[in-house]
């Protein structure tokens, strides 16, 4: 395959992604319907309908709503709507692109970091493609693997600006050339955190990097200026925008999700931090044995390549080579200390993987060579090694794509069911208590009071206090109550003001020891 001119590389990691993301719609399709794998992806939709509607950012219609941590994602989604596509099938279509976006900057990266390798960009291409998580989040209806590739790119683009040799930057003017670049990596930090407010880490990043640019002290500050000036600019309305709806420039959502696992922060910060670094390194989500995904197997390379990476960096006074590895750790130690959680398949760490697995696969490239050298053995070691990962990268693919078929026959089951039957049994302006508030606002288009506090941010500060949330729905104006598998509020559902209406009773979440979802009527005196 090394003799594969670029685009035919990119076109064969591109086919794989789009025939990888088939593969997990069209088994869970078959396992009971099409669907999303979380809750979180009806949210998204809900915004974006409505956005397409009424061109206004509103999850309740009427009451406008700073609960979108994604508005770019958002933004995205309302054109389908706009031009009236099928809703599901197009946020497969964008994560699927993404998924092809992730690959090819991830070639982009390998040809500018290892040219010795340029003609294997391939391999990365292929390895990201097929690998698990990132095919998960392509079809979750999320905006992860967006978030992913504009960092990527971003990566790319500073490279062409700041990477390898000295930059092109000794005149103060700046030429023309250097303005367009910088002025795109300014635009594509802008949209990065349009899609996701963690990354301010590679901005950080970003903007240290400039400084550290081998040129004039005035020319870098120009540099710095002409960037960061061109990042704020799609990030200032979005910051007015939340300010005047919610009272701070970050939307609820950055502050609820916080409030909500505030128990996971008692827990050794190095205790937190090791578990979801070795959880997003491929290990097992609990304990320190066993295995999540095929790129654990690239840890050694990964060592290898970053040591590499920081003598180069060192040795240069710059910061190019190493700066992917400092954003993916960045990433991963930004969660560990505020929102330090593995759940669904760790999809908030998800960004990082695909640095974990370039320099992985770089680093093993330069083992082989360093071990074996040119001959007969090398060439088996590569080869015995290559199928030993292809193999363990298949079978992860086949996991994942049973594990998403039932993640999306459980929100099916439990959130979906629930709305519909909401819609078809409750009153119109019914005013309705809920955790998980994604299918149910959708589907029911109910006014809302979000127990989760997306979009109901006065309940953000009751979270950690199960006794006195209780009290504040029953002391309040909701006429029923839909509890959450782990969420049951036992308060509120002992009380003589709740009256048990329906429950899912899906078969499913019985099997893992869950609760089932409920709807209860609370009486009003």
């Amino acid at each position: 395959m090394s003799q594969l001119t670029l685009w035919q590389q990119r076109w064969l990691v591109a086919g794989t992604a789009v025939l990888a993301a088939l593969l997990y719609v069209g088994l869970s399709a078959l396992n009971g319907g099409p669907g999303f794998p979380l809750d979180d992806g009806w949210i998204h939709q809900t915004y974006a309908r409505s956005l397409a509607r009424s061109g206004r950012w509103e999850y309740v219609p009427g009451i406008v709503s700073a609960g979108s941590t994604a508005p770019l994602w958002t933004l995205l989604l309302a054109v389908g709507y706009v031009l009236r596509l099928p809703y599901l099938w197009w946020a497969f279509a964008l994560g699927t692109l993404s998924l092809v976006w992730v690959s090819w900057s991830s070639m982009a990266l390998w040809r500018q970091f290892w040219p010795s390798f340029a003609a294997q960009s391939w391999i990365p291409g292929l390895a990201l493609a097929l690998t698990w998580p990132l095919i998960w989040a392509a079809v979750s209806g999320m905006e992860t693997l967006l978030f992913a590739a504009l960092g990527l790119s971003l990566l790319v683009v500073f490279g062409q600006v700041a990477g390898g040799k000295p930059l092109p930057l000794t005149d103060p003017r700046l030429p023309g050339a250097d303005y367009r670049r910088l002025i795109l990596l300014g635009i594509l930090s802008g949209l990065l955190v349009l899609t996701r407010p963690d990354g301010l880490v590679l901005l950080l990043l970003v903007g240290g990097g400039l400084l550290l640019m081998p040129t004039g002290f005035a020319v870098r500050i120009q540099g710095v200026a002409v960037w960061l000036g061109t990042a704020l600019l799609p990030l200032l309305p979005y910051f007015a925008f939340n300010l005047r709806a919610s009272g701070a420039i970050w939307p609820n959502t950055f502050y609820a999700k916080q409030a909500e696992y505030a128990l996971e922060l008692a827990r050794p910060f190095a205790l937190r931090l090791s578990q979801l670094l070795y959880f997003s390194l491929g290990g097992a989500e609990s304990g320190w044995q066993g295995i999540s995904s095929a790129h654990l197997l690239l840890l050694p390379g990964l060592v290898v390549a970053g040591w590499l990476a920081l003598r180069a960096d060192w040795q240069a006074r710059r910061l190019w080579a190493l700066l992917p590895l400092l954003w993916a750790g960045g990433h991963v130690f930004l969660y560990a200390w505020r929102l330090p959680v593995t759940y669904q398949h760790g999809r908030y760490l998800m960004a990082a993987l695909p640095v974990w697995v370039l320099y992985g696969l770089a680093g093993w490239q330069v083992l082989l060579k360093m071990w074996v050298g040119n001959g007969r053995a090398a060439r088996l070691g590569q080869q015995v090694a290559a199928l030993t990962f292809a193999l363990l990268l298949l079978l992860f693919v086949l996991l994942g794509a049973s594990a998403y078929a039932d993640d999306v026959a459980f929100i099916e089951g439990e959130m979906v069911t629930v709305a519909h039957w909401l819609a078809t049994n409750t009153p119109a302006d019914a005013l309705i208590a809920a955790h998980d508030i994604g299918a149910i606002g959708y589907f029911a288009q109910r006014p809302l009071l979000d127990l989760a506090g997306l979009v109901s941010p006065e309940t953000i500060q009751l979270l950690g206090d199960e006794a006195a949330l209780a009290e504040y729905i029953l002391a309040g104006d909701a006429g029923y109550l839909v509890t959450a598998p782990g969420w049951v509020y036992p308060t509120v559902t002992a009380s003589a003001k709740a009256v048990l209406l329906y429950s899912t009773n899906y078969g499913w979440t019985q099997e893992q020891g869950r609760n089932n979802m409920m709807v209860y009527a609370l009486k009003r005196q």
